[in-house]
């Protein structure tokens, strides 16, 4: 799974990738600070069941944390985005082949509204945020547009004279966006367009078809950054948009709680809405004042917002649940006699066989039945996994 980090330069992307993954990324206050896609490790949440089970858990993919789960999920933060890119300008091309593989999208949004459009600095209200969320709309449109249109009207003409499927037509041409049939099918069927004759397709048509093939392969969440300087008027237009989960963050808060935490010098879990400062003889007045300042913004919104929107992007845009694969049903064991193992990211209509395949190619090929190692029972091929299943894979040998 790949979480894309999107937006225009100068918003907190990069402080949002490096407090989210703890990962070194360049940043500054100008434009194009990022140039080469940086790539990290960021974790979600969810309770572990050696609590219930009253074992001692020994995580293998993941760690385990009093008794929290942190499974890990694949950040990339891009070259930001300027008006146009698709057309090239900025580091536009660069930017949106990056963001190929990616499942979904969080749109980083300075709420504060005080980087212009480039991404260059100027006064807090000076820039309407709405402006953001709707170019970087139409960027990503035209761009999945812009790969459909190559030679379309050609090889549209071939699938009504042949009667080749449509969506097989699309899915070549999108396969390396990571877009399924599935999904084609499903926007094919929503948009409004003529699918018995694709070669009169206009752009137009072609755009409103991109339009849902985003929403259906790359879903966007908007982080609502800087929301400690922000307006309440510029907050309240975020946070009022149809169609769109907004989040109010303050990556740099996190980030510097993460750091403070790594040293030692607080407690704090991501995701938590305070800290506890250990070393309070240790700290500066200056230090003590910021980390006071941390704590009413956290107040305020009840958290800092970044592992909240990492959370919702997996656990609700993504729809994934929990899932730990064990080989002993009894004992909750592998082979090598850890205790729950794994845990792995599961869209949540998989089936027991779709974990086998997740663990290895042989076991879904050789897909015998499987046991659900809370209740002991024997489940088919088609049971359909839910959060938290302990599932032991039988499959010939």
């Amino acid at each position: 799974m790949e979480i894309g980090i999107v937006g225009k330069p100068n918003v907190g992307k990069s402080t949002f990738f490096a407090s989210a993954t703890l990962a070194s990324a360049q940043i500054a206050s100008y434009p194009f600070t990022t140039i080469e896609p940086n790539m990290g490790v960021a974790y979600v949440r969810a309770r572990c069941p050696h609590l219930e089970l009253n074992v001692q858990c020994m995580p293998r993919n993941s760690l385990c944390i009093n008794g929290t789960r942190l499974i890990p999920v694949k950040m990339i933060d891009v070259a930001g985005l300027v008006p146009d890119a698709h057309k090239g300008k900025g580091l536009g091309n660069k930017f949106l082949d990056d963001l190929r593989q990616a499942d979904c999208l969080i749109h980083i949004v300075d709420a504060s509204g005080s980087t212009t459009c480039d991404g260059n600095l100027c006064k807090p209200g000076e820039h309407d945020p709405l402006e953001d969320v709707e170019f970087l709309e139409k960027e990503i449109y035209y761009w999945f547009a812009g790969i459909i249109m190559k030679d379309w009207e050609r090889r549209a003409r071939t699938v009504e004279v042949s009667g080749e499927k449509l969506e097989v037509l699309l899915a070549e041409k999108l396969g390396g966006l990571g877009i399924t049939e599935k999904h084609i099918l499903a926007a094919l069927h929503t948009a409004p367009v003529d699918i018995t004759r694709p070669s009169k397709w206009t752009e137009s048509d072609v755009v409103s078809l991109a339009k849902f093939l985003v929403k259906i392969s790359k879903p966007i969440i908007i982080a609502a950054n800087k929301a400690d300087i922000a307006s309440e008027e510029n907050l309240k237009k975020l946070l009022n948009l149809k169609n769109y989960i907004v989040i109010p963050t303050m990556a740099d808060y996190e980030l510097a709680l993460r750091r403070a935490a790594k040293a030692g010098i607080i407690k704090y879990t991501p995701g938590d809405s305070d800290f506890e400062i250990l070393k309070p003889d240790t700290l500066t007045e200056q230090q003590k004042i910021a980390l006071e300042r941390i704590r009413e913004g956290m107040k305020k919104f009840g958290g800092t917002g970044v592992q909240q929107c990492i959370e919702t992007a997996v656990f609700k845009m993504l729809e994934r649940i929990v899932v730990y694969p064990v080989e002993d049903e009894t004992h909750f064991k592998d082979k090598e006699g850890r205790v729950l193992p794994d845990a792995y990211l599961m869209p949540k209509d998989s089936t027991a066989r779709d974990l086998a395949y997740k663990v290895h190619t042989d076991l879904g090929k050789n897909f015998i039945r499987a046991i659900n190692a809370r209740t002991k029972m024997v489940v088919g091929a088609d049971y359909n996994l839910k959060d938290g299943d302990i599932i032991k894979i039988v499959a010939r040998t």
